[in-house]
């Protein structure tokens, strides 16, 4: 299921190959996300086009809309779709915290008031199972109590118990053929509750085991913390996924810190504010100093956006709302996310990554909310 091919000799980075229902997937490996079914503005000839190799499907939000009746008629989630190739879906455990306005936890899963008309939903660790198995997702994730970063001790501990309760049952349900099963750790940066957590996964024997509640607001040096104190306690023969992470330098990070798989909206989700990402950081096609720039958004890129359009044509496409505008820098920031893990695949295979991630992350200018974030965590 799971071959670990190298480890680097500088850094925890690891090259593995990860064998799925629907094919095999290269780590460390980045996996846009498909929330509704769908990698916003991106059809499947796109994604194949930019890379991807695995996308993201969301238990939650596909089990209210279209509904089950509905994607098991389509024959599964994959054919509902269009996608050929591997899916993994989130359990609905980070939507404990994402509408924590309108749910309500129990002790055998969440009660939810629908955020679209109120409708009342329980969703619990059976719920989450056979919603991931009628989807016929390649990897189900188990259901988790997800806690916000600025929980008190007691907060924590409850989470932590119920994260560990629930994966148990996760563990006791039936799977869909071929499905394989992720345990989920919490914790946030309390390196005691990580440990207790991740032995108590690891004695259940998931196929793989995802480093949940980052990604929830925390400053960035807590997360690395949370992903640090936890790496240890994972098992070397098996995947380790940073759910809901992060930006391009953070990844470069993340793999040094022994991590194979993430995801994260950003891509797609500042393309939709005019904003695209490059290997020197994050910038504005918006921006007055591209009115009469006829480059491409980055040099040397060989995405679609850049191999036909203009900054200065994108930029008048976005300022006008054209829909193509939104849609090239989706194309160009999946694609730079995603070329990004193959050169951290290829330099870990040659033994280069060290230098490589020291290289990148040197010219990589972070935004001005991370960089605050830094000095704050520096003065402490």
């Amino acid at each position: 299921m799971f071959e670990l091919l190298k480890t680097d000799g500088q850094t925890k980075a690891r090259l593995g190959r990860l064998t799925t229902a629907h094919g095999v997937v290269d780590t460390p490996v980045f996996m846009p996300v498909g929330t509704q079914a769908s990698v916003k503005a991106l059809d499947p000839r796109e994604l194949l086009e930019t890379g991807t190799q695995i996308i993201l499907g969301n238990t939650y939000h596909l089990n209210i809309r279209p509904g089950l009746e509905i994607i098991r008629a389509a024959g599964g989630l994959h054919k509902f779709m269009s996608w050929a190739g591997p899916i993994l879906t989130d359990s609905g455990g980070f939507q404990v915290f994402s509408l924590a306005k309108i749910r309500k936890i129990q002790a055998h899963g969440v009660e939810f008031r629908s955020h679209l008309d109120g409708t009342l939903l329980f969703l619990g660790p059976k719920e989450a199972m056979e919603i991931q198995r009628t989807l016929g997702s390649d990897i189900a994730m188990v259901f988790d109590d997800c806690p916000p970063h600025t929980s008190t001790p007691r907060e924590l501990r409850a989470a932590v118990d119920r994260t560990i309760r629930w994966a148990r049952e996760c563990r006791e349900q039936p799977r869909g053929d071929g499905q394989l099963v992720f345990g989920i750790a919490q914790g946030a940066a309390n390196a005691a509750l990580r440990e207790e957590c991740v032995k108590a996964l690891v004695a259940l024997e998931f196929d793989g085991y995802a480093i949940g509640g980052v990604s929830v607001g925390e400053p960035e040096p807590e997360m690395m913390k949370a992903i640090e104190i936890t790496e240890p306690w994972l098992p070397a023969n098996r995947p380790r996924y940073a759910m809901g992470l992060g930006t391009p330098a953070q990844l470069v990070e993340l793999v040094a810190r022994g991590v194979d798989m993430f995801d994260c909206v950003l891509p797609t989700r500042v393309a939709r504010n005019g904003t695209a990402f490059t290997r020197k950081g994050s910038t504005s096609i918006k921006a007055g100093s591209n009115k009469s720039n006829f480059g491409p958004i980055e040099e040397g890129c060989e995405c679609y956006a850049c191999r036909h359009f203009t900054r200065a044509y994108l930029r008048h496409l976005l300022n006008v709302e054209e829909i193509l505008g939104l849609r090239m820098l989706s194309v160009h920031n999946s694609h730079m996310f995603l070329k990004l893990m193959a050169d951290v695949r290829r330099t870990i295979a040659d033994g280069t990554f060290a230098e490589f991630r020291r290289d990148f992350v040197a010219n990589y200018v972070p935004t001005q909310k991370v960089l605050l974030a830094r000095a704050a965590a520096a003065e402490r």
